[in-house]
């Protein structure tokens, strides 16, 4: 007689109608094999789980199936799949260009260091927002560093942060010029996207600039220069300092500090006559007193 198969509350609410087939229900098992192997692995694995829903007859997102099947936080889950590819850029600057199942000796490495993979995760996380050919040059002086063998995270760490110092572009911003911030992947520029400032400090590999809305130490990076004329940077500062001033005052009213916001993100060196106007107004208003 079939016994009856007891499901729990929390797995059955994680079923969903989207059944594998047999052949995906295999590959399933196959790729979850190999996740509780090498990282590298792991993070191949885990990228083609993800990208074909193999989770689907079990769970409604991958980081619940990777939570309950594998024990990993979101996280780590894409910490692995992004070392992955770091992984694969690695074995394609190897002279034979293929991968050994175990991992190499300090004997099999070539002159150049090329041969030693990673062994972990750690040793490739710092990497895995360069590119392609700086995560090899990265990797190569390393390996070097640590006497031919895999570094650690920490020396790859270092490592990088050197070669991008000695690699960075000199800063030529000049005091005064105009120019726009570019968020690109830094989080504490969120919500400053397009405004432009005027330079007022120029270090080695960053500026001070005043927005609408206050100063900002912003690595050169994360600049783009306006390219406007002497004289267009003058018109543009003193529309920052009227700007500044208007903010600083004690009765900016929320109406005001949008058009002030609009102003902080213009891509010209100029304002319209209506722009002109309410911003006239806007002044009047905030510096006559109540």
């Amino acid at each position: 007689m079939l016994q009856e198969i007891l499901v729990s509350p929390e797995i059955a609410e994680q079923l969903v109608d989207d059944e594998l087939t047999d052949s995906e229900q295999s590959e399933r098992l196959y790729l979850e094999r190999r996740v509780e192997r090498a990282f590298s692995e792991a993070g191949k694995a885990l990228m083609q789980l993800r990208d074909r829903r193999l989770y689907r007859s079990t769970h409604k997102t991958f980081e619940e199936y990777c939570k309950d099947r594998f024990g990993f936080e979101r996280r780590h889950s894409y910490r692995l799949i992004d070392a992955s590819a770091v992984v694969d850029n690695l074995i394609q600057m190897r002279p034979n260009g293929t991968q050994a199942e175990t991992e190499l000796s300090e004997q099999q490495m070539c002159p150049n260091g090329l041969q030693i993979l990673p062994t972990s995760e750690r040793q490739v996380r710092p990497m895995t927002k360069l590119e392609p050919s700086q995560q090899q040059h990265v990797w190569q002086a390393a390996v070097q560093e640590a006497g031919g063998k895999a570094p650690s995270g920490r020396i790859v760490t270092n490592v990088m942060q050197r070669i991008i110092e000695r690699t960075k572009v000199p800063n030529t911003y000049q005091l005064s010029e105009v120019c726009q911030i570019t968020v690109k992947d830094n989080p504490d520029l969120r919500g400053k996207g397009g405004c432009w400032g005027i330079v007022t400090h120029v270090g080695d590999y960053s500026c001070t600039v005043m927005t609408w809305d206050g100063e900002y130490t912003v690595r050169t990076d994360h600049l783009k220069s306006m390219n406007y004329t002497d004289s267009e940077c003058q018109d543009m500062q003193s529309i920052s300092t009227r700007i500044n001033t208007i903010r600083n005052s004690d009765n900016l009213e929320e109406a005001a500090l949008a058009v002030l916001k609009h102003l902080g993100k213009l891509k010209r060196p100029y304002l319209t006559g209506l722009e002109e106007k309410m911003l006239n107004l806007i002044e009047l208003e905030c510096t006559t007193p109540s």
